[in-house]
């Protein structure tokens, strides 16, 4: 397959709208049936919502379980020494040296290496870094700059690539520009790199900027005669901060898995930098992003790529980098990839974190809107519905067609109950007794519902407890009290779920159903909060920040979420 663009509106088929519509079509059938039932027949419609609730039941319990499995499974990854597990792949044998704790999985990994398909070693090995960015301050980039150097991991093994927008003027390109002179020197290479306004048939976003910075990467590569296959290029925002085990991790796993080059990997998205300031809904929802990311540890088959990824430079080079048509490019990578090379490919989570900012603006409104911007791009992962189906059945691939159907029906899925799941977990059961009073089965469906909640606040209380287990220390400024807040937030859990989760994916997918296509990247306004306590954040206008000049790290912050 050579041709792996999303296709141009006036490109896309009969069949890629029927796709386009799908999602949505069912996604208000789901939440419209309780209703539409009990109008038809009141047993069938309360036995819809019993089997329903059931299965969310169960899916919830396992839920829980696998994020206490995620959670122990980071806590034990990020105890291990991963340089001297490093040293054992090097030397193709373990090192003498018995202070390093080697797990199960270590020793078959080293008898494995034989038989890998590419004998690549750690010590070959070159990390390049491509920081996506706008107008941000320096405030913001500094940070994931110096959480590099502080990686347990040689700096001048590193690329560093800032890929900053040329929209954004003449201050943002100084900005990157003086980073570069203070910290280039410290790593194997360093670049800027001006990614053009108005390309044409590209939108506004992030893909554009990073395939754009990619290009210009390879182009050093084959000038400096280095090998692709020994490049892993991991992408940025401009408020990731990588943990320092990240990239001898990284290392690891790309030495030891059976088809480095068909493959992705994925760390652990953590939305910790700036959780204890965050308004109590948006730490709802960041620590909920937080423990789903801890459950897909534990479901290695069904990983995707999102956020912060790392993908070798020569896989990218065969998948062309990644879309410019698209503001989901992080996820829909995925699929690129995915039909790239005719469905031999997946993506490898490992529990080291990458630790990112919850959604703060300077205004509880704004912060309102900012959170639910957020959402409505990730929801808009619906569109690659169409190109599944699209890329899968109706252009010519080597790809066994159950598998496709196997993982275009997930991907529905997901998206269908991301929009209609918690509209229904919180509010159908109450719609049989409202026109059916005189209804037993009606009048006993909330009461069966309400018992078998409080059964589930045994998984409740499992994820109440692991959200608490991955929060950072308790700033100073703060007292006691808001670590019970922590703890009671979760009753907004319903107000997040419907007022953010379900409503951002319903006005994604009713976008796609009627042509209202995300043609650009909203770069959000985030905030931060000084050591008084101070709300602060900087304009979204580059042009005004000239008047304010630099501020302290702890104050004035702006950033693309991702």
């Amino acid at each position: 397959m050579t041709d792996l663009e999303i296709p141009f509106e006036k490109d896309r088929k009969g069949h890629y709208r029927f796709f386009e519509i799908l999602p949505g079509f069912l996604s208000y059938a789901l939440v419209l049936a309780p209703l539409i039932l009990s109008f038809i027949n009141v047993t069938v419609a309360v036995f819809f919502i019993l089997l329903y609730l059931l299965i969310a039941f169960v899916r919830g319990l396992a839920y829980a379980t696998r994020a206490i499995g995620g959670h122990k499974t980071m806590k034990k990854h990020m105890k291990l020494n991963w340089q001297g597990l490093m040293a054992d792949i090097d030397a193709g044998e373990v090192v003498k040296e018995k202070r390093i704790v080697r797990p199960k999985w270590h020793h078959k990994n080293l008898r494995l290496l034989p038989s890998r398909e590419l004998d690549i070693r750690p010590h070959e090995l070159i990390h390049a870094l491509i920081i996506a960015t706008v107008n941000e301050s320096r405030e913001v980039l500094e940070p994931t700059v110096q959480a590099l150097l502080a990686a347990d991991y040689d700096p001048k093994k590193m690329i560093v690539v800032f890929a900053y927008e040329g929209r954004a003027g003449r201050e943002a390109e100084q900005r990157v520009m003086d980073l570069l002179k203070l910290y280039g020197a410290n790593f194997k290479h360093a670049m800027a790199v001006k990614h053009p306004p108005d390309i044409p048939n590209e939108v506004v976003g992030k893909g554009g900027n990073i395939t754009y910075a990619a290009r210009k990467l390879e182009k050093y590569l084959a000038k400096e005669k280095i090998d692709p296959t020994r490049v892993l290029v991991t992408t940025l925002d401009s408020d990731n901060r990588t943990d320092k085990r990240y990239f001898a991790a990284l290392s690891y796993l790309y030495c030891v898995v059976p088809k480095p080059l068909r493959a992705s990997y994925q760390p652990l998205a953590m939305y910790t930098n700036n959780i204890w300031d965050a308004p109590t809904l948006m730490r709802v929802i960041a620590t909920g992003n937080n423990l789903f990311y801890l459950v897909g540890t534990q479901r290695p088959h069904l990983s995707r790529n999102f956020s912060a990824h790392a993908q070798p430079m020569q896989a990218l080079i065969d998948t062309n980098y990644w879309s410019t048509r698209t503001v989901v490019e992080d996820g829909h990578q995925f699929w690129r990839s995915y039909f790239r090379f005719d469905g031999d490919y997946r993506v490898y989570p490992f529990s080291i974190p990458i630790y990112q900012d919850a959604v703060l603006a300077d205004g509880y409104m704004k912060t309102i809107k900012a959170q639910f911007s957020q959402l409505r791009r990730w929801t808009y992962g619906a569109s690659d519905i169409a190109y599944i189906a699209d890329k899968g059945f109706w252009n010519k691939n080597k790809i066994p067609k159950p598998d496709v159907l196997a993982k275009l029906l997930r991907t529905i899925e997901t998206h269908v109950g991301w929009a209609s799941g918690a509209v229904i977990i919180w509010s159908a059961a109450f719609i049989p007794p409202l026109l059916h009073p005189q209804s037993l089965a009606a009048n006993e469906l909330p009461l069966i519902v309400s018992r078998v909640q409080r059964i589930a606040l045994i998984g409740v209380i499992a994820i109440v407890y692991i959200s608490l287990l991955t929060l950072p220390p308790r700033p100073a400024r703060y007292k006691r009290h808001r670590s019970l807040l922590m703890l009671t937030q979760w009753i907004f859990l319903p107000v997040t779920a419907i007022g953010f989760g379900a409503l951002a994916a319903f006005n994604s997918q009713t976008r796609l159903m009627f042509k209202r296509y995300l043609s650009k990247f909203d770069v959000t306004e985030k905030a931060t909060v000084d050591s008084s306590g101070k709300r602060t954040s900087t304009d979204a206008d580059p042009s005004s920040q000239s008047k304010r000049g630099r501020l302290s790290s702890l104050r004035w912050r702006r950033n693309r979420t991702g």
